[in-house]
C-alpha cells in the first residue's frame, strides 16, 4: 500500500520501507537512531494470556532484527463492545509480562471498537547508525543461519480446529513466547561487519523472507530444505492444517522460487507456512559461520545453518529450495 506514495527525501531515514525491511531506522546523530515498528493481529491461541505475549514478543522482534534495543512500546487493541472485558485484561497483563521480560516501557496505548480482537504493540527502539542491520547487505557466498523452528501456522491453524496434540501446540506456543533478544545479542557480538543482514521470519513464512532478502540485496538465495528445522509434530499437520497464508505465500512468491526435483512436497509447503513471533535469519560473512554459530550456543540460542547467498547472474528466480 505504501509503495505508490511520494519517496521521502529526508536523509535521515536510513532505512524505510522501500527494502521491505522489519521496521524504519530514523538517525538522531552520529551516535543513535530510532528504530520504529508496529505490528498487531488475531487470537492465534485459546489462552488470551499466551497471545498478549506473543503478540508482544512479535512486536519486539523487528526491532531487534534490525540490530537495535527496543525502548518503549504503546499498545494497540480492537475489541468487541460486549466482549469480555476480563480477557481483554488477560490479553493486556500477558502483553505487559514479556514487556518486562525485554526491559520495555509501557507507555500507554489505543483500543477501537471491533467485531473481532486484535491485539499488538507500537514499539520504539534505538541502534548505533553505524550498526543498523537491514535485509539488504546479503552478500555472495554468506550462510544463512535460522534460530527458530518453523511450523508455528501450520500448528496454529491445528489448535483453531483442535487438531493439534496438547504437546505440540506447547511447543509452538513456547517458541512464539520466546523474545529474539539472546540472538539478536549474539550477533551483535560478532566481528564488526559480520552479519551483513537480517530479518525475522513471520507472516511471509521463511521463503517470503528470504525472497525479499535477495530482492532487496540483488542476490540469489539458496535454502536447504532438508536442514530448516521444524517444530515437533508440524510436518504431521501440514496437508490438513495449511493456513491461508500458506497458500497465498505460495501464489505470491512461488514464481521467484525454483524447487530441486525430489524435494519432499510438505516440507516445502513448510518452508512458505506464515509464521507469527519466528526466528531471525541472517547473512553471516561466510568465514565467521563457525563463531556466530558458537556464539549463538553460548547465550543458549538453537540455530541452524540453512543455506547460503549467491550472485544473481541473471537467473529468473530469488530462491532455490535444494
Amino acid at each position: 500500500m505504501l509503495g505508490d506514495l511520494p519517496v521521502t527525501s529526508d536523509d535521515r531515514v536510513l532505512v524505510d520501507y522501500r527494502t521491505s525491511d522489519d521496521a524504519g531506522v530514523y538517525k538522531i546523530d552520529d551516535d543513535r537512531a530510532l528504530v520504529q515498528t508496529v505490528d498487531f493481529f488475531t487470537p492465534i491461541v485459546d489462552d488470551p494470556i499466551a497471545y498478549g505475549r506473543i503478540a508482544a514478543a512479535n512486536a519486539l522482534s523487528d526491532v531487534y532484527a534490525m540490530g537495535g534495543r527496543p525502548l518503549t512500546a504503546l499498545a494497540i487493541a480492537g475489541f468487541p463492545n460486549d466482549g469480555d472485558r476480563r480477557v481483554l485484561a488477560e490479553i493486556f497483563s500477558g502483553g505487559l509480562q514479556t514487556l518486562r521480560e525485554a526491559g520495555v516501557a509501557l507507555l500507554g496505548g489505543h483500543t477501537v471498537q471491533d467485531q473481532e480482537i486484535k491485539f499488538g504493540y507500537a514499539v520504539t527502539g534505538e541502534v548505533h547508525p553505524g550498526r543498523v542491520w537491514s535485509n539488504a547487505g546479503a552478500q555472495e557466498g554468506d550462510a544463512l543461519i535460522l534460530t527458530k523452528p518453523l511450523g508455528t501456522g501450520v500448528i496454529a491453524t491445528a489448535i483453531k480446529f483442535g487438531r493439534a496434540p496438547k504437546d505440540v501446540a506447547e511447543r509452538a506456543i513456547a517458541s512464539m513466547i520466546r523474545l529474539n533478544r539472546e540472538a539478536a545479542s549474539a550477533l551483535s557480538r560478532l566481528p564488526s561487519g559480520a552479519v551483513h543482514a537480517c530479518t525475522d521470519i513471520t507472516g511471509f513464512g521463511l521463503v517470503g523472507h528470504a525472497s525479499e532478502m535477495a530482492k532487496a540485496s540483488r542476490c540469489r538465495v539458496s535454502i536447504e530444505v532438508g536442514a530448516v528445522p521444524l517444530l515437533d509434530g508440524a510436518l504431521d499437520l501440514v496437508e490438513r492444517n495449511t493456513p491461508g497464508g500458506g497458500r497465498t505465500n505460495r501464489d505470491h512468491f512461488g514464481a521467484g522460487v525454483s524447487v530441486a526435483a525430489g524435494a519432499d512436497p510438505r516440507r516445502v509447503q513448510m518452508m512458505f507456512d506464515p509464521q507469527t513471533s519466528g526466528g531471525l535469519l541472517a547473512a553471516v560473512a561466510g568465514p565467521e559461520l563457525r563463531q556466530a554459530l558458537a556464539a549463538l550456543s553460548d547465550a543458549g540460542v538453537p540455530a541452524w545453518h540453512v543455506g547460503s547467498v549467491e550472485a544473481v547472474g541473471g537467473l529468473s528466480f530469488a530462491v532455490m529450495l535444494r
